[in-house]
């Protein structure tokens, strides 16, 4: 996932709102989220290359989403594949804290990565590509692309901003929702060289939703835990040319914790 735009704690009656794009190339095999026969507590969508998921969460409220850190001079890739981390916690029973200290320990083994997960009642962030440690996360409003939380890119400070405008309105749907990570607009050269971002391939990854023949947003996932225990999940896929194909809808009451 490349996008991820969410409100944690703002709202009293929504604790949670999420949401999110994945990007990635259309070669690359994927099934559509669903409850896995495995562990049938887990919603998420699967990497059918590597095994993994880039986002998910439980009937016990865990949740977890992980993007990639893009830094063309690091080393290649571990063989450990980044959508392991966040198939590990939610298939486990470690807290957020515990479980992000741990994955810190051996944080090595795999490639750049940014790393969510939480539960109902906090949120928590680490990356390998600092030396800051897992961050207990506050009530607010956060972005996420490929680099560090809440690095000002323009496809991240659109969302939030976006974020921030439909909370002060209360009409949470999937379709505002959806329209937090959609804008196909380019970003704004000055934007991007203030961030570092110079090549013409920056610029075509710039906006929300990415469209190109072989690389591009696979899917767009919207999600809210309520304040009665319930969740809502909306999963839209989407093919290389940015038309919609597959919808994947859950209503999910929480099981306590």
């Amino acid at each position: 996932m490349c996008l991820l735009i969410l409100a944690h704690r703002v709202s009293s009656d929504y604790p949670l709102l999420v949401a999110a794009n994945r990007d990635e190339f259309h070669a690359r095999p994927t099934a559509a989220s669903q409850f896995w026969p495995e562990h049938p507590e887990l919603l998420a969508g699967r990497d059918l290359l590597q095994g993994g998921t880039w986002m998910g969460m439980t009937r016990s409220g865990r949740f977890a989403a992980v993007t990639n850190y893009r830094d063309p001079a690091q080393p290649p890739e571990p063989a450990r594949s980044r959508g392991d981390l966040s198939l590990q916690y939610l298939t486990g029973s470690q807290t957020p804290k515990d479980f992000l200290h741990d994955i810190a320990a051996r944080a090595g083994d795999y490639a750049g990565f940014n790393l969510l997960v939480g539960d109902r009642t906090s949120l928590w962030h680490y990356t390998n590509s600092d030396s800051k440690g897992p961050q207990n996360l506050p009530p607010g409003v956060y972005g996420l692309s490929n680099a560090t939380l809440d690095t000002p890119w323009p496809k991240v400070m659109l969302g939030k901003a976006k974020l921030l405008a439909l909370l002060e309105t209360g009409a949470i749907s999937h379709r505002t929702l959806s329209g937090v990570v959609s804008s196909q607009s380019l970003a704004d050269r000055s934007s991007l060289s203030a961030q570092g971002l110079h090549s013409t391939m920056e610029s075509t990854l710039s906006p929300q939703f990415i469209i190109t023949d072989t690389y591009g947003t696979r899917s767009s996932t919207t999600l809210w835990f309520d304040a009665h225990a319930q969740a809502n999940w909306l999963e839209l896929s989407f093919n290389a040319q940015g038309v919609l194909c597959e919808e994947q809808h859950q209503e999910i009451s929480l099981n306590d914790q």
